[in-house]
């Protein structure tokens, strides 16, 4: 191999040096950004009454999680940390798991309300402000809680323990420090649109490897889209009990407008127009689909589309629809949605109007206990109206075999 050899002759000259007096004033700025990554862990102590009498200073430890880079672990002593408290309370510590120093955080400890009340135990850093600032833990080892965490006694016939469980919830908030200066580059990078080459591709109709028909009608779609977007369409589609015919799936108790809502989510990742989809513009129609899209998204276990559904069905809450949308609420465990339909019902102005309705009558027969609920909305409202919860003849339509029949969208 060759040598290459140069000398000082060769080197391009450099370029003359300005004057810095002459030269003319820039300004650069840059920006300090302090801020917390936040993360939790829960904790579940089982078999409590068999933990006490471990003895003072005896702990049951979590399992280490990571937030902020950083290990943690959960501390609990049944029989209290100090000696001097005599195992009259419970004690409580999160303590940083890993290497470091100076580990600067927040914390928040929580002993969990298992009744359903949410009246839970929480000692907080988070949302106020702090005098001296974040918790400064110096070492591997160290920990922030509360000896006295709560009162052993009362603990044991409270709501925090149920089937000799505790429940235990510890977020952390690590504060993170980092210096931004200006950028060089202005980059505008457009928002996903992987959404839209999947609906072309449903449009199109090519590849297509799977017909489903419902209603009379055919849908066909890739197997691979549902399986991706869908678990139920995923077993049904490839898993042990797969269907074997899969040049025609007969889809039973859904109307066709909606199987093909649901398709179109599931490659555009938006809801339909609802106008296009059944030929109609009205607000009426909007929250039937929107109910029975619900209905669709929980039986496909398309969380999102559910959660559209039930956001949308909020906002569009009204005398002759919000009876059934209740029903439906109750049947889907949609807590928010659940408890919009009681307000709204449960006002003076309303809940004679909504009583009147056919939906109603629905809701009494398919839900009888929410009626209770609703009325508990009602007397806080003051309310002294009193709901006859009869079950005789209904007035609803029926089938000729006495069947209730629901409303349909055509």
């Amino acid at each position: 191999m060759g040598t290459i050899r140069f000398s000082s002759r060769d080197l391009p000259a450099a370029p003359p040096t300005s004057n810095p007096s002459s030269s003319i004033p820039t300004k650069t700025t840059s920006s300090s950004i302090t801020e917390t990554v936040n993360g939790s862990h829960e904790f579940k102590i089982g078999g409590y009454s068999l933990s006490k009498g471990m003895g003072v200073g005896k702990y049951i430890a979590s399992d280490t999680f990571y937030i902020g880079g950083y290990a943690w672990a959960i501390y609990f002593y049944p029989d209290g940390k100090s000696p001097e408290d005599n195992a009259t309370y419970v004690s409580l510590f999160i303590a940083l798991a890993s290497e470091g120093t100076d580990v600067r955080a927040l914390f928040e400890l929580s002993l969990m309300d298992q009744s359903g009340k949410e009246r839970h135990k929480v000692h907080s850093h988070f949302g106020r402000a702090l005098e001296s600032g974040p918790y400064t833990l110096k070492y591997r080892g160290s920990m922030w809680g509360y000896k006295r965490f709560y009162r052993r006694n009362q603990l044991e016939t409270s709501d925090y323990l149920k089937d000799d469980t505790l429940l235990v919830r510890c977020c952390v908030g690590v504060v993170k420090s980092h210096t931004e200066g200006p950028k060089t580059y202005t980059i505008s990078v457009p928002p996903s649109n992987i959404g839209q080459h999947f609906g072309k591709l449903l449009d199109s109709g090519k590849g297509t490897d799977v017909n489903f028909e419902v209603d009379g009608e055919t849908f066909a779609s890739h197997k691979i889209v549902l399986a991706a977007r869908s678990p139920v369409f995923r077993a049904q589609l490839f898993g042990p009990m797969k269907d074997q015919n899969t040049q025609c799936i007969k889809v039973e108790d859904m109307e066709a407008p909606v199987f093909k809502a649901l398709i179109h989510f599931m490659y555009w990742d938006a809801l339909p127009d609802v106008e296009e989809l059944v030929g109609l513009n009205s607000k009426w129609v909007s929250t039937l689909m929107a109910q029975h899209l619900l209905a669709a998204a929980d039986r496909y276990a398309l969380e999102r589309l559910r959660l559209l559904c039930e956001a949308r069905l909020c906002e569009d809450v009204s005398i002759n629809t919000v009876a059934t949308t209740l029903a439906l609420a109750e049947q889907h465990q949609c807590i928010q949605l659940k408890s919009v339909c009681l307000k709204f019902i449960a006002l003076p102005e309303n809940l004679k109007d909504v009583m009147q309705t056919d939906g109603f009558e629905y809701l009494k027969e398919s839900c009888p206990s929410v009626i209770t609920e609703l009325l508990q909305y009602v007397a806080k409202n003051g309310e002294r109206s009193v709901i006859t919860c009869t079950h005789g003849n209904d007035t609803l339509d029926s089938d000729m075999n006495g069947r209730r029949v629901k409303q349909r969208i055509h």
